[in-house]
């Protein structure tokens, strides 16, 4: 990417940082052979795998179990044309293990619509990729100031 174009790339630390300061993003996955996106609740855990916390008997389990997925996150400032947007691709599988389950309900994230039987849904971050906007550089290559 040029470096007049208003944007620059992050790299995976960068990425992880921002991430771990907004509590939503949006899970990319397949649902009847086509592209769904679900705004979801998460957190970061060691390494950098996304978390969610869902109903055991939710579609997004049945649709996500085992496949690999995109999970977006992002920041925009609008009126200051700035901001970032991470994704995160990579394999979507259900925490099964009793003892990983326990700690994620210690230190995972809280459902914002709890549900009596949750599960934990770790993507492993395979790929992370991220873009930073910087505010009222440049539209289509010509500059453009920021509106007051």
């Amino acid at each position: 990417m040029q470096p007049d174009d208003g944007f620059r790339e992050l790299d995976r630390q960068e990425c992880l940082h921002l991430m771990a300061r907004v509590p939503v993003g949006r899970v990319v996955h397949t649902r009847h052979a086509l592209p769904a996106v679900l705004p979801v609740n998460f957190s970061l855990d060691d390494g950098g795998a996304v978390l969610l916390r869902t109903a055991a008997a939710s579609e997004l389990v049945r649709a996500v179990d085992g496949v690999v997925v995109a999970f977006e996150t992002d920041e925009v400032d609008a009126a200051g044309r700035s901001g970032w947007s991470v994704v995160v691709t990579g394999r979507a599988t259900v925490v099964t293990d009793p003892a990983e389950h326990g700690r994620l309900c210690r230190v995972g994230p809280r459902s914002w619509a709890p549900s009596p039987d949750e599960v934990f849904v770790r993507i492993e971050p395979e790929l992370v990729t991220g873009r930073e906007l910087v505010g009222g550089r440049t539209v289509y290559g010509t500059r453009v100031p920021l509106r007051r």
